[in-house]
């Protein structure tokens, strides 16, 4: 059975990019658009890891991952944050509200690969 991984992001080229670099590593993908499409995907979907962006509409990657963090069910979720944000105050961020990495963008899949297989 193949891990299914589901990013989050409101950039449809972005998506695209990160489910090819995945699917070649043989995970399924399913993506949402923002924060509260994932939170609508959730429990319809077994979902193996998530990968966020912070800026997006609607609920954003920070109140996401909380989100995700205060569900018991899927509190451990491997979550990692995929944001043009490079600040360090922006990282922190992420990784107190509940990140378990942070990939700054610009990326390259080989980079995409590595984290997702610290993980699953």
């Amino acid at each position: 059975m193949k891990k299914t991984i589901l990013t989050v992001d409101d950039s449809m080229s972005v998506r695209k990019f990160i489910a090819l670099s995945l699917k070649s590593g043989g995970y399924r993908v399913i993506s949402a658009v923002d924060g509260m499409d994932a939170l609508e995907i959730l429990p319809k979907e077994k979902v193996d890891l998530v990968i966020t962006d912070l800026n997006m509409p609607n609920v954003d990657g920070f109140e996401l991952v909380r989100t995700i963090r205060q569900n018991a069910t899927y509190s451990e979720l491997p979550i990692i944050i995929l944001s043009s944000l490079a600040d360090a105050q922006y990282i922190e961020r992420g990784m107190q509200a509940g990140a378990n990495s942070y990939i700054v963008k610009p990326f390259n899949m080989k980079k995409i690969q590595y984290e997702v297989s610290k993980y699953i």
